[in-house]
């Protein structure tokens, strides 16, 4: 099976939809996106070239069993497609927070949260993104 995003104004997804393969396959028999597309702008009165195909076995630009990742997530209703960077990114989770190519997610603008220590495991503490501080602040559960 192949995801397909249906994709609306500023590049938001508003649908996703499974397509058999067999509905995607070119004159020569191989998958095309764009058959795809135009399959789907057929069926669904949507414009062919916003239907944008997805990855359901692709998160943080990984493949979950070992492939090539795609696009960099698996689109959700709700994300938004990066046509520049071809990533499909969730919603951001805070104003301040930047993206990061490389694991197609969303990084606070001072990195990580720092590792917990033993103590504080055992203490359920954790860390939690502060935007008005600009920093991780550690908190109890």
């Amino acid at each position: 099976m192949a995801h397909f995003s249906k994709i609306g104004i500023h590049g938001k997804v508003l649908q996703v939809l499974t397509l058999d393969n067999k509905d995607m396959l070119n004159a020569d028999g191989i998958e095309d996106e764009a058959v795809g597309q135009q399959y789907l702008e057929t069926h669904n009165n949507w414009p062919s070239e916003m239907w944008i195909q997805t990855s359901y076995n692709t998160y943080g630009n990984q493949h979950k069993n070992g492939g090539t990742p795609f696009r960099g997530n698996f689109a959700g209703v709700g994300y938004i497609w990066d046509e520049d960077n071809q990533i499909f990114w969730p919603k951001k989770p805070y104003p301040s927070w930047v993206k990061d190519l490389d694991t197609a997610s969303w990084k606070s603008p001072i990195g990580n949260a720092p590792a917990l220590t033993q103590e504080q495991i055992e203490d359920k503490s954790t860390y939690q993104w502060n935007e008005d501080n600009q920093s991780w602040d550690l908190t109890i559960i």
